[in-house]
């Protein structure tokens, strides 16, 4: 019996699914609140209780989330009964020595990268960080969404590497971007066949690997690239290019040059392991998305977006999307900024990202891991007080958002604002 403390958790819950495909038998724990990672454990009917010391029973094996404290009643518990307990990455590190794995890491774009990776092979085992997972035995390849955070990438055992990008983000762990570049170079040094990387990408350049790296991107230079690029209201169309010859004409599903290069790392996967390109090209115009990325919903002459989106350079790329997709609405952001440290380190990239659609309203910072003593100084006012247009507001009440009725409405955090979105909803809906 493998137990989860913390099988909400995106990951949590993707890697609790995958236990259950190889036949172990699963359940876990987490505070009794809904989260949209459920669909995946309802479906298979893993069993999830509320947090309780009782919970813990003798002969589980305990996987342990995150974010779980070491303090955590079921934690300690555990280790009065004195069962195993394995970190979330080293549960995950033992799968990636089973199968050819696909570890997709950067700082932005992991879970769309690797939901595409899902979508454009047939027969590949994956766990994106989204909450969905899925494996057979009988497959060879399984497609990783590989965090950056702590180093906790460097438990697992890449077959391929894709680094989408190289970023400074968690400047709770990381010291600067140096040692971004430095846990980047010390994963892809771990890879057994080729690392697929962003091409145009300054800080990969400057990674020390002793590896055979292939380069896409938009540049003639790079092994593999994107030419003749069409960004269109129903997607994207491009011709790829393989080490100067011509390999496939694609028309895809997907919004903004991030996604772009998410399918084109992707495409030089499928190119590397000679896949049938057609099928390649059928599976991807079927892409609709990772849970969370982008996903929308249409109220009368309104759009609501809910996006994972919480690092600046993710927020512009939603916004890069919106603007190609819906070319003639006006844009209103929702940003409940995540974590203290990455507010301050970012206020006056957030800033001027948000000074390019018409409002922004921004919720008060969700702390994660941090807490507020630890930052006396920060708040969202960091972020309101820079912007001309910008409005604070609360998780309760959507009624000062309903004058920007007819707009697309941008709402971004990797925490569940979902009630702030259902609200507006039902008001646009006039219920």
């Amino acid at each position: 019996m493998y137990y989860f403390i913390g099988i909400k958790g995106a990951g949590m819950s993707s890697l609790a699914s995958i236990m259950y495909d190889l036949g172990y038998e699963v359940m876990g724990s987490d505070v009794d609140k809904h989260f949209f990672t459920e669909k995946s454990l309802d479906q298979r009917n893993i069993k999830y209780l509320v947090y309780n010391a009782n919970n813990i029973k003798e002969g589980m094996t305990i996987i342990k989330g995150a974010s779980i404290k070491e303090d955590h009643e079921e934690l300690v518990r555990a280790r009065e009964l004195n069962l195993e307990i394995i970190t979330y990455e080293q549960m995950v590190g033992k799968l990636t020595t089973k199968f050819k794995t696909i570890c997709i890491c950067g700082c932005h774009g992991k879970t769309t990268t690797t939901s595409l990776m899902a979508c454009a092979i047939d027969n590949i085992n994956y766990l994106i960080g989204d909450g969905r997972g899925y494996a057979n035995l009988d497959n060879d390849l399984f497609a990783l969404e590989s965090c950056e955070y702590r180093r906790h990438f460097l438990n697992y055992l890449p077959y391929y590497t894709v680094i989408t990008n190289i970023d400074l983000d968690h400047v709770d762990y990381f010291k600067d971007i140096d040692d971004v570049i430095l846990a980047f170079s010390q994963f892809a040094s771990k890879t057994i066949k080729k690392v697929v990387a962003y091409g145009e990408d300054d800080n990969i350049r400057k990674m020390d690997i002793d590896k055979d790296i292939v380069y896409f991107g938009l540049d003639k230079k790079d092994d593999i690239y994107a030419s003749d690029i069409v960004y269109k209201e129903n997607g994207i169309s491009f011709d790829v290019y393989a080490y100067s010859s011509f390999y496939a004409h694609f028309d895809l599903p997907l919004y903004g040059k991030h996604q772009l290069l998410d399918a084109l790392a992707v495409i030089s996967v499928c190119y590397l392991e000679n896949m049938d390109i057609n099928k390649v090209k059928s599976n991807l115009s079927k892409f609709r998305g990772a849970r969370r990325r982008f996903s929308e919903t249409i109220v009368g002459d309104s759009i609501i977006i809910d996006d994972y989106a919480h690092h600046p350079n993710e927020v512009k790329a939603v916004i890069e999307s919106v603007k190609q997709k819906y070319p003639n609405k006006k844009i209103v952001c929702i940003l409940q900024p995540h974590t203290y440290s990455r507010t301050k380190k970012f206020a006056q990239d957030f800033i001027k990202i948000l000074s390019t659609v018409d409002a922004s309203y921004i919720l008060d910072i969700h702390p994660a891991r941090e807490r507020q003593e630890d930052y006396p100084l920060v708040s969202s006012n960091l972020i309101i007080d820079g912007l001309t247009n910008a409005y604070h507001i609360t998780k309760d009440d959507a009624s000062i958002l309903v004058k920007h009725k007819g707009s697309v409405y941008i709402f971004m955090d990797p925490n569940d604002i979902s009630s702030l979105e259902k609200d507006l909803e039902k008001k646009l809906s006039g219920e």
